[in-house]
């Protein structure tokens, strides 16, 4: 991902898409391959990579798992109150 500059909503969800797609590839090739020390590099590389766009999605359109939810200034629970990620007009 290019920090250089701000992705649109699609494209971030795109990128997260992406880098999720890696992450699951390499587990799978990981569950046969557990000492491969090239493929452990690359889960690494995109498992971080993932995390990043999750966290840049959740502060800018709110977030898209769990794990990425926070409670807001006004100490109100929005999860279930955010706009879904193919729904225009989210945050």
């Amino acid at each position: 991902m290019n920090n250089d500059k701000r992705l649109s909503r699609q494209e971030l969800l795109q990128w997260i898409n992406a880098v999720s797609f890696a992450i699951n590839d390499v587990t799978l090739f990981l569950d046969t391959h557990p000492d491969d020390a090239e493929a452990l590099e690359y889960f690494e590389e995109f498992r971080t990579q993932r995390t990043r766009a999750l966290q840049e999605y959740s502060r800018n359109y709110g977030p898209l798992t769990i794990d990425t939810a926070t409670a807001t200034p006004c100490e109100r629970w929005q999860w279930s109150t955010q706009s879904w990620p193919w729904q225009e007009g989210g945050c």
